[in-house]
């Protein structure tokens, strides 16, 4: 994996009843939820910069790419550390890495990346990422 230059953030979370699938562990979907649920606490908090304020501004994030290596599952009423972190920017996105550790061996459950492009609410493309916001992040 490519070495980031940017903070790594950290968000607890629990795996909640309806994340287990029927061989009694996380389906795999949720991970995502997992990074998407982080990124949105982490914006706010760290960047201080919310995906609110995306919207206010006609700006939204869409995942164009994800990639996820699975290590371990988790199961129901584990605790979890997500840990994310821009990897680099494009002209017109970023590159976020993660790894998902379970609590409270700080095992890796997975870890990946995730490519996104900045749009156009109303339109739904792409636009360039302006310097401020890239400066912002840029953490």
């Amino acid at each position: 994996m490519e070495t980031s230059v940017y903070t790594k953030f950290e968000t607890e979370l629990a795996v909640r009843p309806d994340d287990i699938d029927l061989y009694q562990h996380v389906h795999s979907t949720r991970y995502l939820d997992y990074v998407l649920a982080a990124r949105f606490e982490q914006m706010d908090r760290y960047y201080k910069m919310s995906m609110q304020e995306f919207a206010k501004l006609g700006l939204g994030w869409f995942m164009a790419s994800a990639t996820i290596n699975f290590k371990r599952p988790l199961g129901w009423g584990d605790r979890m550390v997500v840990r994310t972190w821009i990897v680099h920017f494009t002209d017109t996105g970023c590159r976020v890495a993660f790894e998902i550790d379970k609590l409270p061996t700080g095992k890796r459950s997975c870890d990946g990346h995730a490519d996104y492009t900045l749009v156009t609410l109303a339109t739904g493309r792409a636009t360039p990422l302006p310097a401020d916001i890239k400066a912002r992040y840029s953490i």
